[in-house]
C-alpha cells in the first residue's frame, strides 16, 4: 500500500509538472524512483520512460485540442531522430553501472539547470 501511495504522488508530481514546464519524466520521476522506492538507476530510468508513453499521449491529445498548438512537421522529424538516438541509447544505459548513469544524470540536470538559470 505504501508504494502505491507513493507511486500515486510520484506520478502526480511528474504529471503537473510535465503538463506545465513539458518536464517531469526523467528530472521527477528518476531521482523519486531512486530516493522514495529504492530503485537502482537503471530501474527509474526504464520505469519512467514507460510511464511517460503514457503521459505523453494523453497530454498530446489534450494538446492537440487547441489548434496550431503542436507543429506537428516537427514533430515528425523530432520523432524518428528521438527513436533512433533512444535505441542506441539504451543499449548505451545497459552498459553503464547504475552508479555512473547516476552521475551522467546529475551532470545533465546541473549543466541544463545552469543554462536555463543564466540564459534567456
Amino acid at each position: 500500500m505504501k508504494t502505491f501511495a507513493i507511486s500515486a504522488l510520484i506520478g502526480i508530481s511528474a504529471g503537473l509538472l510535465g503538463a506545465l514546464c513539458g518536464v517531469g519524466g526523467g528530472i521527477v520521476m528518476v531521482p523519486a524512483f531512486v530516493a522514495a522506492l529504492g530503485f537502482e538507476q537503471k530501474k527509474a530510468v526504464a520505469t519512467s520512460l514507460a510511464v511517460i508513453v503514457v503521459v505523453a499521449i494523453i497530454a498530446t491529445a489534450n494538446n492537440a485540442r487547441q489548434p496550431g498548438l503542436i507543429d506537428w512537421r516537427v514533430v515528425g522529424l523530432a520523432a524518428v531522430a528521438a527513436a533512433l538516438a533512444a535505441w542506441f541509447g539504451t543499449d548505451l544505459m545497459h552498459k553503464l553501472s547504475n552508479q555512473h548513469l547516476t552521475r551522467l544524470f546529475g551532470v545533465v540536470l546541473l549543466v541544463f539547470g545552469v543554462k536555463m538559470l543564466l540564459g534567456k
